[in-house]
């Protein structure tokens, strides 16, 4: 594969426990065989359980770094796995707050996939937004304020400020993947 997002930074953020398997390991490949540096950063520093389908146990992962000790200022885009236990962990995380907000207020991209847009919910970044997600957010997403929900496998919003990269679940991997490549390309 070519490198074609060589010297391009991505940060995954990340709880320790409920990370979508698929929706963390597949980008992170893909990233990774394209040229991107990718860092994984958890809530603590100890291995990073995902889960199959919120229910069987996925593969452990070790975290590069902890989310107190990333300086988000180095990425050039954020990357926000689902998977229910773990977007619902990060909203609790003020530090994943505070990532999430310092790239929304600087203009850099947020990618999130299935439950992930609830970081951004909680992050209040979903403002005027147009986005997807898993179908059981899109009440909580446009409470808060987003401009449309949509039912498409990837949704590409350049108002607010920011550009956000949404899509509803790892179904949806090839279409999200290729929204992340063509905005970071």
């Amino acid at each position: 594969m070519s490198k074609t997002l060589a010297g391009r930074r991505v940060l995954t953020i990340v709880s320790n426990y409920g990370v979508e398997h698929d929706e963390l390991v597949v980008p992170l490949a893909h990233l990774r065989s394209s040229g991107a540096a990718v860092t994984l950063a958890a809530v603590k520093k100890k291995k990073v359980q995902t889960l199959v389908g919120d229910k069987e146990l996925g593969d452990r992962f070790k975290p590069d770094v902890t989310l107190d000790d990333v300086d988000p200022a180095k990425y050039d885009l954020l990357l926000i796995p689902g998977g229910t236990l773990n977007a619902d962990a990060l909203r609790l995380s003020e530090r994943a707050m505070k990532i999430v907000r310092s790239f929304t207020s600087s203009g850099r991209p947020v990618a999130a996939i299935c439950h992930g847009p609830w970081a951004l919910v909680t992050a209040d970044a979903v403002n005027g937004k147009t986005l997807t997600s898993y179908a059981s957010l899109q009440t909580d997403i446009l409470n808060a304020g987003a401009a449309g929900w949509k039912d498409e496998p990837v949704v590409v919003d350049d108002a607010g400020g920011y550009t956000l990269i949404t899509s509803r679940d790892p179904d949806d991997l090839d279409e999200f993947l290729g929204a992340i490549d063509t905005v970071l390309g």
